[in-house]
């Protein structure tokens, strides 16, 4: 079981309710934000997370971003992504986005998602 599970199941359990995700989950997909948002991805998770469509995660238990949608919905990470992911371990930088990088980011994740 991953350890970063717990985080996003309480984020989804915070924050699936609250006012500041009336987001539809329409995430800009052009070519310019999706590459941001992979940008970003790289940066601020690679060094643990799978980011891309097909390549591994360097830490054991870090899920893939390109499986996030089967677990959480993706727009319950708006908040925490703008106000700073905090997890339950310690390696995890913690790191928040303005709100184009969050649209970004997020619009990315949506590309790269297994159905």
């Amino acid at each position: 079981m991953s350890r970063s599970k717990p985080f996003f199941g309480v984020a989804v359990i915070l924050f699936a309710a609250s006012p500041a995700l009336a987001s539809d989950g329409a995430y800009p997909t052009d070519p310019v934000s999706v590459a941001t948002g992979r940008e970003l991805a790289e940066i601020h998770c690679a060094t643990c997370h799978a980011v891309g469509r097909d390549d591994q995660s360097a830490q054991a238990g870090a899920p893939a971003f390109r499986d996030l949608s089967s677990r959480y919905p993706l727009e319950s990470l708006e908040e925490p992504l703008a106000e700073g992911i905090v997890t339950a371990h310690d390696n995890m930088p913690e790191f928040a986005l303005e709100p184009d990088d969050i649209d970004a980011f997020l619009g990315y994740l949506t590309t790269i998602q297994v159905k």
